[in-house]
């Protein structure tokens, strides 16, 4: 048409290409065909998508409700703070019964990352101590088969005070600190009688009157840290294996001396070049 009426306007040029595949999209009826059929093999495929998106939400939604209910079947009780005990507490007629679950204390990074397992911290009751500080404690109870987590609400909140205690003992040569015996090597001590329980720049002792049941020196075969189960006096008590083959558990007159104790031996064992811990401290479970 163009070419026959000597006109080159690019629009009509344009409008003339369109009808042009207009018409020869009209001729070729097989591939419109085709589009209609795979539009509408996209709209089935879409509506199993949905449904497979509703039925997935709906096994969420179920799945979390479960979680809910387990988790519900226990709970941690007790103050979130170095000086205090935390307890596992069933609050469900369904929970089973503490003594026949496994139980597992763990102590996790305030951003909850590093995951660390304290070694012998298996009962229903655990005391934190100094290390637990800026901590957020966890717990996992497997009863049959079956995992449930509990976590502090936050960090374990310090002592109020403790610092300064502390900070003013370091600046003695010997702190000294009344204790009972409550195990030997493992073993119930049957004597209830008063220790004083030496805390040096160099060493720790233990003593009876003028007897040395113990002294020595700080050393990397030395492990002291607060007691890891028990009951309401875990708070006062601490293990201190003062070498290899010779441990004892000792019961102070307060929660407050009981973590003097570990802080100012701790920091004297570091000014010894010597990292002052629990069983198995510093142990990361992964990230």
């Amino acid at each position: 048409m163009s070419r026959a009426s000597g006109n080159q306007d690019p629009e009509e040029l344009m409008k003339e290409v369109q009808e042009a595949r207009r018409i020869k999209m009209l001729h070729q009826p097989s591939k419109v065909m085709d589009m209609e059929h795979e539009l509408q093999a996209l709209r089935i495929q879409l509506v199993e998508k949905s449904k497979q998106s509703l039925q997935l939400q709906k096994e969420l939604a179920i799945r979390k409700r479960a979680e809910e209910d387990v988790s519900h079947l226990y709970e941690l009780d007790g103050p979130e703070a170095l000086g205090s005990y935390l307890r596992i507490q069933s609050c469900s007629g369904r929970a089973a019964e503490l003594s026949n679950c496994s139980i597992q204390w763990y102590r996790l990074t305030a951003g909850g990352g590093k995951k660390e397992l304290i070694s012998g911290a298996t009962k229903p009751i655990y005391a934190p101590e100094p290390f637990d500080v800026g901590r957020i404690l966890q717990v996992d109870i497997i009863s049959d088969g079956q995992r449930i987590t509990l976590t502090t609400t936050g960090p374990i909140d310090p002592a109020a005070g403790l610092g300064n205690y502390v900070e003013a003992l370091v600046r003695r040569h010997d702190t000294e600190f009344n204790v009972v015996i409550g195990q030997m090597n493992g073993l119930d001590h049957q004597s209830q009688s008063i220790h004083v329980l030496h805390v040096g720049k160099m060493r720790m002792k233990l003593c009876k009157g003028k007897t040395t049941v113990t002294k020595e020196y700080y050393s990397n075969s030395m492990q002291l840290c607060g007691v890891r189960g028990g009951g309401n006096a875990a708070a006062q008590a601490l293990f201190w294996q003062a070498k290899i083959g010779l441990s004892f558990v000792l019961a102070f007159e307060s929660e407050r001396e009981r973590n003097a104790a570990i802080m100012l031996a701790r920091r004297f064992a570091f000014d010894c070049n010597i990292m002052l811990a629990g069983p198995d401290d510093r142990s990361p479970l992964g990230t």
